[in-house]
């Protein structure tokens, strides 16, 4: 294998840091009033986002220098690891309960969510054995199903948490991958509808998934419970229009929109800058996704291709997800809006991820 190196992707290390400084100044925005009731300190949270990003930059320049086929011998021990922190989290007394989900491990505020290590664990894992199995991806027996299974095992533990939206993404990414390499759309458009019977079962084993998913339909059915989250974020949006009420003006954020720095933090973005403003973060995400195509094409091994690919593809996912639920277009689901929303475990990985995808352009063609 060729070992040139090349100087990173300046344009997208740019993008990551601009929108890393917009989530800076959201976060700020979304929060003050909240930290401020409940921690007498305007600036809690935005001095913990400060911590993680910091943590988080500095973790993705180091692994902007490590060779990214250096993830593929440690591919099998990162999903064993994640999957035993999996089933350790599940462990009563053990994982810590938030919004939920036992999902959570650690002491106090400070805590990591395995299944966050697992969607990049999973990500190395496939790009390893689809690299390495491309010839028989075709067959259903010999390249799908041993691919998928242990995606879906994965799955199965992160939804006995519960945790949807995070599962959805793994999913998402995971079938992207397999799609690009060269699955058979039969074989997907059968295992599509299976899939579909597996999700409306688990939707109808949860009764508030259902609830989720008539407040989707109808917010106004339910304003005071399960619609709450969507009035209140489409109130938000509204009253933005073309401009925006003014950076700090947000009136959701004060008690209306629950925790408005994590998973609706969108909504007070459009209500503050308003539809241009919403605009130019979808165009710099957009401009993200082009720049990991881009090197995905141009990556100088299928390993690193797919690696890239898996990577770019779980955050267009997890973006799609988070402003399809804050616009009202699909149904509440736990989903941040990555390097924008506040988060400590999930904004360190996304740059880490993010550090990946960069060292992969410094061996590409671009």
């Amino acid at each position: 294998m060729a070992n040139q190196k090349r100087a990173p992707d300046y344009i997208l290390l740019i993008l990551i840091l601009s929108l890393l400084v917009i989530g800076m100044i959201m976060v700020y925005s979304a929060s003050a009033a909240w930290a401020t009731y409940r921690f007498d300190d305007s600036f809690f949270f935005l001095k913990r986002q400060l911590f993680f990003a910091g943590l988080g930059i500095f973790a993705m320049f180091f692994i902007m220098n490590i060779d990214y086929w250096t993830w593929k011998s440690l591919a099998k021990m990162m999903v064993i690891v994640c999957f035993i922190l999996l089933i350790i989290v599940l462990i009563p007394g053990v994982g810590l309960v938030r919004g939920g989900a036992q999902s959570w491990l650690g002491v106090g505020a400070f805590s990591i969510q395995p299944s966050e290590f697992m969607k990049m664990a999973m990500i190395v894992f496939l790009a390893k054995f689809l690299s390495e199995n491309q010839k028989h991806i075709t067959s259903f027996k010999k390249g799908l199903v041993p691919s998928l299974s242990i995606v879906m095992l994965a799955f199965g533990m992160i939804m006995m948490q519960p945790d949807l939206g995070t599962g959805a993404v793994m999913v998402g990414t995971s079938v992207v991958m397999i799609f690009v390499v060269g699955a058979r759309i039969s074989h997907f458009v059968m295992l599509g509808l299976i899939g579909l019977a597996g999700f409306a079962g688990l939707i109808i084993s949860a009764p508030y998934r259902i609830k989720r998913i008539t407040s989707f339909l109808d917010p106004w059915e339910d304003p005071l419970g399960s619609g709450f989250q969507i009035i209140q974020s489409l109130y938000a949006i509204g009253p933005g229009g073309l401009m925006g009420m003014g950076l700090g003006e947000s009136r959701q954020k004060y008690f209306y929109l629950p925790e408005p720095q994590t998973d609706f933090i969108f909504a007070i973005l459009a209500e503050e800058l308003g539809f241009i403003g919403g605009v130019i973060v979808l165009l710099l995400f957009a401009f993200v996704f082009w720049r990991g195509i881009r090197i995905a094409l141009e990556a100088q091994d299928l390993f690193g291709s797919l690696l890239a690919i898996g990577i770019i593809s779980m955050v267009a996912i997890q973006v799609m997800i988070n402003v399809g639920v804050v616009t009202g277009l699909i149904p509440v689901t736990g989903i941040t809006l990555p390097l924008l929303s506040y988060g400590g475990s999930s904004l360190t990985l996304m740059l880490v991820s993010l550090g990946v995808l960069l060292n992969i352009s410094k061996h590409s063609r671009i």
